[in-house]
């Protein structure tokens, strides 16, 4: 199984090639992740359930975020590559501290989880306040069985330092395919069986996978761990006060999921599913596109700050987030046009309704209109960590993450209390007629925190690190325009087919939404043509020669 793995384990040091790798892998996570969807969709729906499912994620995502980023991957790496061998191997000062970092994580993660396991009741309170007793106690069961996720997840990000710091973004990309697979075991062969507690147990089975592939890639690497007595703990505290700016950033993120969460749970039975549903279809583009490229950058700016070539770091910067801006846009406008296309094909099976889809549908316009600001966050704030200028995006993301709480509270106030707005909402997203369309306001505060959070990055971004160039305006103007075109060609093309393919059957909404979709695509690509873009024509030139064997631009970790 090593020797498959070192086979596998190829080194990707062109920033543009990891980010297309990670974006295909992404890809058939985000597919995996869809297909598990469509069966947690069609074998339960937005229900008392699965309400309770997915509330149950909140306190082990929050233990996780609280203690597993405190040797995050963005903080570990700095670490041990000041420790690694001259030929790049790690070294037994690397080995010696990556035992201790394990010992501790693995100690405190434990520690937590067990606490977590007997203080639920009280916690699962504060997650799900409006919950009858008996959906509480649901919550309860469920969340303890994936008390078992953050643990192996934590040590799985802590192998999966070692995978990235050798550039072996192959294997770093199986984990979130091997964790979606064993969620969909546990929808399928073992829901039928045991229930919910089949699906939760699903949870912890892809935990697990998630864990053994890094494990297995870092013991190839050369790092075997091992527990010791032999702690320095003013090292493991620099490790952690490193990282403790970067962990509240997240924290707070996580603190406004669970505060939407709360307020979902007083709203109509299926609310969390639906803004669950939606939640994770927006996340298709943000991990393919998005997160991909700041995944891929990180390293190569971390090391341009690390030798002092500050014009490569601002070069990477302004390509990834123009990369970033030029696949996002017309994903966005796609999504929101052909919305209802997307849910209905995905999601659309057994107990998943016809009013199911029109609410998810519309939550999914929603946090479309975010997709492009959660990539660019993503970006920006892997620039000031790559720099060790943490404060600025912890401070960020504390005042967006309290305006995402506190709009969500006046939205939700707002909709209730004020018919024209609720009129106006519902006849904008064509959900009028459904009951429970005040889920909506959710995913509406989310976006809002969210654009706010990137505009403040971006303009701060802009001052400390380009001295005031363009970092992206060019790109986002063409993006934008072509946009336009590709949602303007596309909700004709819907308009235009749905006579001819009907709206009662899978291939009829399936050909309806493809068809529309390339021509909006081909419209979106002939705009962009004809104003030139460099992106563009740089994505033309790698495809016919094909990219895989393009100049390499960026150099070798050797040659830096």
């Amino acid at each position: 199984m090593e020797k498959i793995f070192r086979i596998l384990g190829r080194e990707y040091s062109n920033v543009n090639q990891a980010a297309l790798l990670l974006g295909f892998f992404a890809f058939l996570s985000q597919v995996l992740g869809l297909f598990r969807d469509r069966a947690i969709a069609h074998f339960i729906g937005p229900s008392p359930l699965l309400d309770a499912y997915y509330a149950a994620f909140r306190i082990p995502d929050l233990i996780f975020i609280s203690i597993a980023s405190l040797a995050s991957i963005t903080v570990l790496i700095p670490f041990i590559a000041g420790r690694m061998g001259e030929n790049v191997e790690v070294s037994e000062s690397a080995r010696s501290f990556l035992n201790q970092v394990f010992t501790v994580f693995f100690s405190v993660m434990v520690l937590v989880s067990v606490f977590a396991f007997f203080l639920m009741p009280y916690l699962t309170f504060f997650i799900a306040p409006g919950f009858t007793p008996v959906l509480q106690g649901k919550v309860i069961e469920l969340s303890r069985i994936m008390l078992l996720s953050p643990i192996l997840l934590g040590l799985s990000n802590l192998f999966g330092s070692i995978t990235q710091l050798f550039r072996k973004f192959f294997i770093f990309s199986l984990s979130p395919i091997f964790y979606n697979a064993g969620i969909i075991i546990g929808v399928i062969f073992l829901y039928p069986f045991f229930g919910i507690k089949g699906v939760a147990t699903g949870v912890a089975l892809g935990a697990l996978m998630h864990f053994l592939i890094q494990a297995i890639s870092s013991s190839g690497s050369g790092f075997k761990p091992a527990f010791t007595f032999s702690i320095n703990w003013i090292e493991m505290r620099k490790v952690a006060l490193t990282s403790l700016p970067r962990t509240l950033g997240l924290a707070l993120n996580n603190i406004a999921e669970v505060s939407i969460i709360a307020f979902a749970s007083y709203m109509t039975v299926g609310s969390i599913s639906i803004f669950n549903l939606s939640f994770n279809l927006q996340s298709v583009p943000l991990s393919i596109v998005g997160i991909s490229y700041a995944v891929a950058a990180f390293p190569t700016l971390a090391k341009s700050v690390s030798i002092g070539k500050m014009d490569e770091f601002r070069s990477h910067l302004k390509s990834a987030a123009r990369a970033i801006v030029f696949w996002s846009m017309p994903a966005t406008f796609l999504f929101i046009v052909l919305r209802a296309q997307i849910v209905r094909i995905i999601l659309g099976s057994g107990s998943f309704s016809w009013d199911n889809t029109r609410l998810v549908a519309a939550s999914l316009a929603i946090f479309s209109v975010s997709v492009l600001a959660q990539g660019m966050i993503a970006l920006f704030s892997r620039a000031y960590y790559a720099k060790g200028q943490t404060k600025r995006p912890l401070l960020v993301n504390l005042l967006c993450s309290m305006l995402i709480i506190v709009m969500a509270y006046a939205l939700i106030n707002l909709f209730k209390s004020m018919p024209t707005f609720q009129y106006f909402i519902e006849s904008l997203l064509k959900v009028e007629g459904i009951h429970g369309t005040e889920v909506l306001m959710l995913p509406l505060a989310y976006s809002f925190g969210t654009v706010l959070n990137f505009i403040l990055l971006w303009r701060y971004a802009r001052r400390d690190f380009m001295e005031g160039e363009s970092l992206i305006s060019k790109t986002f103007f063409q993006s934008l325009g072509a946009s336009f075109f590709i949602g303007f060609v596309a909700y004709l093309s819907l308009n235009a087919l749905s006579p001819i393919f009907g709206t009662t059957t899978f291939w009829g909404v399936f050909l309806q939404g493809f068809i529309s979709g390339i021509l909006g695509i081909a419209a979106g690509i002939a705009v962009l043509y004809l104003l030139q873009s460099e992106e563009l024509a740089e994505l033309l030139k790698a495809l016919k020669s094909r990219f895989w064997k393009a100049k390499v631009i960026v150099p070798s970790q050797d040659q830096l």
